[in-house]
């Protein structure tokens, strides 16, 4: 008989309680549920790296918990190249009210998250698609809130894409590294930003690499310019200042005529 109880050493909770996080037992149950069969899937496929409770919970967990603080109560989510499922499935156990659709360009990689949502018992769209195409779908009566990407592209490469949709997309919500302010001024470079609004909406360090190495990763928000009155009245309480680093272009970006 299944009870609310928890697996003790070497646990999930464990490297919950280590992070300072708090989830109910039945949740950390799902979560463990779903590492296991991440991790089973990925000695077959390339998905994840972090194949350890610790790491799963100081990258993935952490991550997804901050893209949740600023996600509106039943938005509807596209997760663009989730992969295995960071954030999308993840994000669908944390917050069950969110209207969550996954796609990815990698056959194998969406053969795998169907299995594992069907294994969670867990009912999502996943389509076996670039993002832009699941889009080009769309009208307008079927727009997504928020598309969040974590370790997909470069911002350029991201704006392209999104680029002819925003009639039927509120934003994108952005996990990115330190390089996020070179791919900025890429970005600006290509005047992909003309009418665009990017702005941080949280900013936390991520614990030290095998080297010892910490970093910080942002939550990066991109609207339209003409939308963002309207999304600073749910996200005013979590603004950070943008750096005011200038950007140098790099000699590739100037071609010979």
């Amino acid at each position: 008989m299944e009870t609310d109880l928890v697996q003790p050493d070497g646990s999930l909770a464990e490297s919950l309680k280590k992070y300072g996080i708090a989830f109910s037992a039945s949740k950390v149950r799902k979560l463990d549920e779903y590492c296991q069969l991440l991790w089973d899937w990925n000695t077959r496929l390339n998905l994840t790296r972090h194949t350890d409770y610790d790491k799963f919970v100081s990258r993935d967990i952490v991550d997804c918990m901050a893209l949740s603080e600023f996600l509106r109560e039943k938005e509807r989510v596209l997760d663009v190249g989730t992969g295995g499922g960071v954030p999308g499935v993840v994000l669908a156990i944390l917050r069950p009210d969110l209207q969550i659709e996954l796609c990815d360009s990698t056959g194998k990689k969406t053969t795998a998250v169907s299995e594992i949502l069907r294994e969670l018992k867990i009912k999502l769209p996943v389509y076996h698609s670039k993002a832009e195409a699941v889009l080009a779908t769309r009208g307008k009566g079927t727009r997504f809130t928020s598309l969040t990407i974590r370790a997909v592209s470069r911002l350029p490469q991201l704006l392209r894409m999104a680029a002819p949709y925003w009639t039927i997309i509120d934003r994108l919500l952005l996990v990115k590294g330190p390089k996020w302010v070179e791919e900025r001024g890429e970005a600006r470079h290509y005047n992909l930003v003309n009418k665009l609004a990017l702005r941080i909406l949280k900013t936390y360090p991520m614990p030290p690499d095998e080297n010892g190495v910490s970093v910080d990763s942002v939550i990066l928000q991109v609207c339209r310019k003409d939308e963002v009155e309207t999304l600073d009245k749910v996200i005013d309480a979590h603004k950070i200042e943008e750096p005011e680093e200038e950007y140098q272009p790099r000699k590739k970006y100037h071609r010979k005529r």
